[in-house]
């Protein structure tokens, strides 16, 4: 097996029939870098070659799943130097959509192998799984996480669009995926489980241990079995369009940099830094009368 920097692998459960990846960037709360998601890749890779391993669970190390695509990377190796082995600006400085549309659909492939690599997959989530960590986690077959997690797309405003959110009508309905769509809000993992995003939240202390448990008990079967029951579960879905839609979300991703909004979140950046453009940005979505409503239930008739 692979020695990477990025990822940790072990295996868990009986017989070691559960393999691990933890995303080992705990300083950088996890956030995918381009090293981190090539070597996510090639681990997956390994652990789907072995036929010991039937389960495999992705989570963070340290205080948090991850915390998105790694934008400021001091070594200029983020998620987005992925996307500038490609042409995406000219001579001018001016950004070419296309060659950002060919290296946003480079990581889009990473997580469609996800997607469908012929091993169960399980997300563990705590603390921050949100834009590029939340488009990892719900590529998972099985999410589970603590009930205090916080999952969520924040750049849908002004970063362009959420690529795998694409599938969030599927998982939890299309009113309700349009809202998180449309706000870029978070949910805790508790308000995920009630919506049907993720498949159980726990105490965060108990949650390592309910995982191995959880994914043990998939495992009884063997890698071959699983794999077909996978296969047939995925295909209805591939038949409804989830790789088309999420190739085409991809694009539109790449669209998103180029409108108005974006531009607005672009120039604070440049103007402002990373974290006072954030905050400015969220400011807007927080300077309004919903946060006065949103926890108040509306009276039974």
């Amino acid at each position: 097996m692979s020695d990477f920097e990025n990822v940790l692998i072990d295996r868990v459960g009986t017989d070691d029939r559960v393999g691990r990846i933890t995303l080992n960037r705990p300083e950088k709360m996890n956030a995918l870098s381009q090293e981190l998601l090539f070597e996510l890749n090639d681990a997956l890779h390994d652990l789907e070659a072995d036929d010991s391993c039937r389960v495999i669970i992705v989570r963070g190390g340290g205080r948090t799943f991850s915390a998105g695509y790694d934008l400021t990377p001091a070594s200029g190796k983020g998620a987005d130097a992925v996307v500038r082995r490609h042409k995406a600006v000219d001579d001018k400085g001016r950004r070419l959509l296309m060659g950002i549309r060919t290296g946003m659909q480079a990581i889009t492939n990473i997580h469609m192998y996800f997607w469908n690599m012929a091993k169960i997959t399980i997300a563990q989530v705590h603390g921050y799984a949100i834009a590029g960590g939340c488009e990892l986690a719900m590529m998972a077959d099985l999410v589970v996480a603590a009930e205090d997690a916080q999952l969520g797309h924040p750049g849908l405003r002004g970063l362009g669009t959420s690529r795998t959110g694409v599938i969030w009508p599927l998982v939890i309905g299309m009113r309700k995926a349009k809202e998180l769509y449309y706000t870029g809000e978070n949910v805790t993992g508790e308000e995920a489980e009630e919506i049907g995003m993720i498949n159980y939240s726990w105490p965060k202390d108990e949650l390592e241990e309910r995982t191995i448990a959880f994914a043990d008990r998939i495992a009884v079967m063997s890698a071959d079995h699983l794999s077909i029951l996978k296969l047939n579960m995925n295909r209805f879905y591939e038949n409804m369009g989830i790789y088309s839609s999420v190739h085409s979300s991809t694009d539109l991703d790449a669209a998103g940099q180029f409108t108005g909004f974006s531009y607005d979140w672009q120039d604070k950046n440049r103007e402002l830094g990373m974290r006072d453009a954030v905050r400015w940005r969220d400011g807007l979505f927080r300077d309004n009368d919903w946060y006065k409503y949103k926890d108040r239930k509306a009276p039974r008739k």
